[in-house]
């Protein structure tokens, strides 16, 4: 997988198209990742002690890889990401304006 935690991505298909977001966790057996802000849903918790209420949630839920791209730390659109090697070691570059990507 050629993202990391902290990249700020942009989500390419779903109900979150077009949304920008940075990486919070990544989830590398099922090809996942979670973005600040981006697939909230609501979820219902049981109340834990008797007496008490239960109550609505919201929960970031993880997407896909491929429902989002990086995003060009120049131009700030959507890029795909390739590797060059710069002294003796390979950094990751940002395809459409070839900006190293930390």
């Amino acid at each position: 997988m050629k993202i990391k935690k902290g990249d700020n991505v942009i989500v390419i298909s779903g109900k979150d198209k077009g949304k920008k977001g940075k990486i919070l966790k990544v989830i590398r057996d099922d090809e996942k990742v979670v973005v600040e802000g981006i697939n909230v849903v609501k979820r219902r918790q049981r109340p834990r002690k008797q007496g008490e209420k239960g109550q609505t949630v919201d929960v970031i839920m993880p997407l896909h890889v491929s429902n989002i791209m990086l995003v060009d730390p120049k131009g700030g659109k959507r890029t795909r990401i390739g590797k060059k090697l710069v002294k003796d070691a390979w950094v990751r570059i940002a395809k459409k304006s070839g900006t190293e990507i930390k």
